[in-house]
């Protein structure tokens, strides 16, 4: 083949290449919104009906100044013969530019300000969610009716995104983007919502809603919402908040009130269970089966999935100190932390605590190493319940 019939031949498949890409992306555009979302609640609803005003000057206001520049430079340019005006000053145009400004700034302000003052007004709450942020997962605390709950990113989401994962992330339905616990607010209630963190700033967004709030170590900022639709509204930590920062979602549950006051009731019924548990013995296969769950959700972020770890940064559990050495030291550092290992004591129950002690000491042939010391395999609820 000559050397032109090769030039062409390579021509013609960059063509078709091109052809194809272009329809692709034309098809992954159309799918992409242009502008932003309504959202479902009146905050949100206002905040996009401020964006539409300010975004219906800028264009006005753009369409004239590039309309008059553009005339001008076509009717003044040289082979016309146009020549430009000598003057160095003019009171009269100073005035005029800088008094339309002015009434520009104060139309665009006097709506944005009426919006600030509205976000702003939490009084009349008829309840009180606070919002704690953690490395990385959310804590939520129902104030009124005594309920807790953590929401950290879903088994299978956390699954998928490990090294050399067991699951594919493309058939994880919301990939990121789902939790293991999401939180339930019912519709038509004004709530309340305080954000803080127990170690550094994290932010909490639910775009949805139309607003967000940073979440800071020793501060309590406040905010209120009024869902109007019930439906699923998910969200994510907004503010770089270390290694994991992009696998910490939020995901509401936006629920009509009696569907609300019923999920309270089962939370209250399941907690008054979980601390029935902690004077309940286990036997070793339900610690393990429980224990993995817990590890996937709360451990593996840090630990790896196998238990590897992160050279230098978090030890690995196969065959370490910790997780092969006397059972009480290793039910303490998980219960109050150390260095970068967060104190678990609040985050889970006594229950829970035994089941992934017990499994990181029977995983990854920790066992053999166990019995060969001869300390403890297995870790009851009393034995956290003791260290406590």
């Amino acid at each position: 083949m000559s050397v032109d019939k090769l030039k062409k031949a390579m021509c013609g498949v960059l063509a078709v290449a091109l052809y194809l890409a272009s329809g692709t992306v034309f098809a992954a555009l159309t799918d992409m919104p242009l502008n932003l979302t309504r959202g479902v609640t009146e905050t949100s609803q206002r905040v996009y009906d401020l964006h539409m005003i300010i975004l219906y000057i800028v264009t006005v206001i753009g369409i004239i100044v590039f309309g008059v520049m553009c005339w001008s430079i076509f009717h003044h340019r040289k082979s016309k013969g146009a020549v430009a005006a000598q003057f160095h000053h003019s009171t009269t145009a100073e005035i005029i530019w800088t008094i339309i400004p002015i009434i520009i700034l104060v139309a665009m302000a006097v709506p944005a300000t009426k919006t600030l003052v509205f976000m702003e007004q939490t009084s009349d709450a008829e309840m009180t969610l606070k919002v704690t942020g953690y490395q990385w997962k959310w804590r939520y605390d129902y104030l009124e009716e005594g309920v807790t709950i953590w929401s950290a990113l879903h088994e299978d989401s956390n699954k998928a995104r490990q090294r050399d994962p067991s699951i594919d992330p493309e058939t994880v339905e919301n990939y990121l983007l789902e939790v293991d616990n999401p939180i339930v607010l019912p519709v038509d209630t004004k709530i309340r919502i305080l954000t803080t963190a127990d170690d550094v700033i994290h932010a909490w967004w639910v775009p949805a809603l139309g607003w967000k709030r940073d979440a800071i170590p020793g501060f309590i900022t406040d905010n209120w919402t009024n869902i109007k639709e019930p439906g699923i509204y998910r969200g994510q930590c907004a503010e770089l908040c270390g290694r994991d920062h992009a696998f910490m979602p939020i995901v509401v549950h936006a629920v009509p009130k009696a569907e609300y006051v019923a999920w309270i009731e089962t939370q209250k019924a399941e907690q008054a269970a979980s601390a029935a548990s902690a004077n309940k013995t286990f036997t070793k296969d339900e610690l393990m089966r429980k224990g993995e769950q817990i590890y996937t959700t709360q451990c593996a972020a840090c630990h790896q999935a196998e238990g590897q770890g992160i050279e230098g940064v978090f030890p690995s559990l196969v065959g370490g100190a910790i997780a092969t050495g006397p059972a009480a030291d290793h039910i303490d550092i998980v219960l109050n932390g150390k260095n970068l290992m967060p104190a678990f004591k609040e985050q889970l129950n006594d229950a829970e605590l035994a089941a992934v002690i017990t499994f990181e000491r029977n995983k990854w042939g920790n066992y053999e190493k166990i019995t060969a010391k001869g300390h403890a395999d297995v870790v009851q609820p009393a034995d956290v319940k003791a260290t406590r």
